[in-house]
């Protein structure tokens, strides 16, 4: 007991070396964890969402970027289809499909267009408000409203993709209609809409609204030029003269989700698309996710290696800290020897000292590890959504 006080009061006089110290050792007992923990919540929530999505269409080129970016929302860009990718599906009356255009963002967030099939297809449910409907109107992921601030009946402006437009084409004020409940999933992180409406950003729809800056009808001086647009509004009086130039089948979409009807109607989608000489080529991104997660875990176990030699490094050099603590302690020691304190007093006032920091290491790393683990499913889904 007395050399558990001892020791307790020597870690608190020399406060900020103890911190250093429990801190370090912390780091080297969670990051195996943390990180086994993120990479099995990573494969988990990889193969879960693979395995709901039977098949997805995209242009001809990587496997991975285009289940990536069809699946998971991710940045890699994939060079467009057209709707005619999504018309032939339905044609031939062999699945339902769901075309997806993500192309463009708003506040951080990659705006997901599409149709309202995507909502039963996912399961999500509705936290506030309702779905969209009308051209404008958006529904939040729950992540996205929570880092926003933002529900039903408050707005969000489209990140404009060229600050030097040339073409007429600016960011979009989006109605937000509701907010989806939680899901732990890519979906948290997005922002969707009706697939026409991500047509409007793109410039390939427009209206015909009155064009005012506010600071000129202040001044008495109303000027209306395209210049002075700062975005677009869709507003229940201009909602009707709202139109699209062109064929629909020649709009375009980032990939198609297809949910064939039964296992051989799959097998036929497949086989329409196993020609090289087709620009459309059809996923299963189950095999793709199967092969990127057997890559991920061969560099894991390289990392493991790398991080067992690491964590040995900073085992020595703790080591060697507190043995030279100990060899500036040689007059403090001589002076306990004096007193009377024999050998074993000195090793069980070294040994509380080394239990003392190592218990708090362990502690501050089991709450490090709790709070990833209970936060692994947002914090996997923020991770593949960069």
């Amino acid at each position: 007991m007395n050399a558990l006080f001892l020791a307790t009061a020597y870690l608190r006089y020399h406060l900020w070396r103890s911190v250093i110290l429990v801190i370090v050792a912390a780091v080297i007992l969670s990051v195996p964890f943390i990180s086994q923990t993120l990479l099995r919540g990573s494969e988990e929530a990889l193969t879960s969402r693979a395995e709901a999505t039977p098949l997805v269409l995209g242009s001809r080129g990587s496997r991975l970027d285009l289940v990536m970016s069809a699946l998971y929302f991710s940045e890699e860009a994939t060079a467009p289809l057209t709707m005619a990718a999504s018309e032939a599906v339905w044609d031939s009356d062999l699945g339902l499909p769901i075309p997806l255009y993500t192309a463009f963002s708003a506040s951080g967030a990659r705006i997901v267009g599409t149709t309202l099939d995507y909502i039963e297809f996912r399961g999500l449910e509705l936290a506030e408000g309702r779905p969209f409907a009308v051209l404008g109107e958006t529904v939040l992921g729950a992540s996205v409203a929570g880092r926003l601030g933002l529900g039903p009946g408050d707005t969000l402006v489209s990140s404009p993709e060229n600050l030097f437009d040339l073409d007429g084409v600016y960011p979009l004020e989006m109605q937000v209609a509701g907010v989806f409940a939680p899901t732990g999933t890519p979906d948290d992180e997005a922002v969707f809409t009706d697939i026409k409406t991500t047509w409007v950003i793109a410039g390939i729809g427009h209206g015909h609204a009155d064009v005012i800056n506010a600071a000129e009808v202040e001044a008495g001086n109303v000027t209306a030029s395209a210049a002075l647009i700062e975005y677009t509004r869709i507003t229940p009086e201009t909602l009707d003269s709202f139109h699209f130039h062109g064929d629909p089948d020649g709009f375009p979409v980032s990939a198609v989700l297809v949910a064939p009807w039964d296992d051989r109607s799959g097998t036929i989608l497949r086989g329409r698309y196993l020609s090289q000489e087709n620009p459309v080529q059809a996923v299963v991104p189950s095999e793709v996710i199967d092969d990127l997660v057997d890559r991920i875990f061969r560099i894991a176990a390289l990392l493991d290696a790398v991080a067992i030699a690491v964590g040995a490094a900073a085992a020595a050099a703790i080591g060697l800290a507190l043995f030279l603590s100990w060899r500036l302690r040689a007059p403090e020691m001589a002076t306990a020897f004096r007193l009377g304190a024999g050998r074993y007093v000195i090793l069980r006032l070294a040994l509380a000292e080394l239990g003392l920091i190592l218990g708090l290491a362990a502690a501050l790393a089991a709450v490090c590890v709790y709070v990833v683990w209970s936060s692994r499913e947002s914090v996997v889904a923020w991770l593949l959504a960069l």
